[in-house]
């Protein structure tokens, strides 16, 4: 990635995949006059041709595109390094943004969706993926983690981990605030820097970082749940929080309102 710069970051570039000539045009318009760069691709194929041109900055990607779809286009572009991704889907099932979050997607936008928005999602997204040297600290260590803000690299027990960007961020957090709870919308705004969402965005994304940096996931010792508050990190637990009627790892909130286990 090139020097960071002040935000908003002119001169990042940003691909836009989308196969509606309108919606990319009108997306890539307002980009451009935010003063980022803009490269377009109506399909899977010409996405991955212009990233491997030009590697972009971040990708506002289309879900629904001819041929290879979005999600198989996101795989893709991450399999050749880490790059944020704000997905665009015209969908309204729950399921496809769910699926866009667990293939590594940062943010998403439902259409019909407005451009302003879109804009600043992405200066949102940016500016957690490249942090000012101001906001880089020292490395963070706990629990046989290791967190280095200023080269976005995270380990465990010595072993690197393949972090998403939102991932990376939300680890960094949590080790910055050990022992307190955070609720989802606490999440939202401090991690994502939004006051409003779909808190099922937050619920993903823990569930996805348990997965890579607990012994357990199915029973968390670091990230614990606690019970229709929210979440905990907790460094030097030695068992997992329970429930009512000790159903560990479930979070109240966030079975009530996305169905989905916390």
């Amino acid at each position: 990635m090139e020097q960071q710069q002040p935000y908003p970051q002119a001169g990042a570039r940003v691909l836009v995949v989308d196969d509606d000539p309108t919606v990319a045009e009108i997306v890539s318009g307002y980009l451009d006059r935010a003063g980022y760069v803009v490269d377009r691709a109506g399909d899977g194929p010409d996405a991955l041709a212009r990233a491997a041109a030009h590697w972009p900055d971040l990708v506002v990607l289309d879900l629904m595109l001819p041929g290879m779809d979005g999600l198989e286009v996101c795989r893709r572009i991450r399999g050749h390094g880490p790059v944020p991704v704000i997905m665009l889907t015209a969908r309204g099932d729950e399921d496809d943004r769910i699926l866009g979050l667990e293939v590594g997607a940062d943010d998403y936008v439902t259409k019909p969706f407005s451009p302003r928005e879109l804009v600043l999602r992405v200066e949102s997204v940016l500016r957690r993926t490249c942090p000012s040297p101001a906001r880089s600290r020292a490395t963070l260590r706990a629990a046989g983690l290791r967190v280095d803000p200023a080269a976005r690299r995270a380990a465990k027990d010595g072993t690197e981990l393949a972090l998403t960007i939102r991932e990376f961020d939300l680890l960094t957090f949590f080790l910055r605030h050990p022992g307190r709870v955070h609720s989802r919308e606490d999440l939202m705004r401090e991690v994502w820097g939004w006051d409003f969402g779909d808190l099922s965005t937050v619920t993903v994304h823990v569930r996805r970082l348990r997965g890579k940096v607990e012994d357990d996931p199915a029973r968390p010792r670091l990230i614990q749940t606690v019970w229709g508050v929210g979440y905990r990190f907790d460094a030097t637990a030695t068992g997992t929080d329970t429930g009512p009627g000790g159903t560990s790892d479930v979070d109240a909130a966030s079975a009530s309102d996305s169905g989905i286990e916390g």
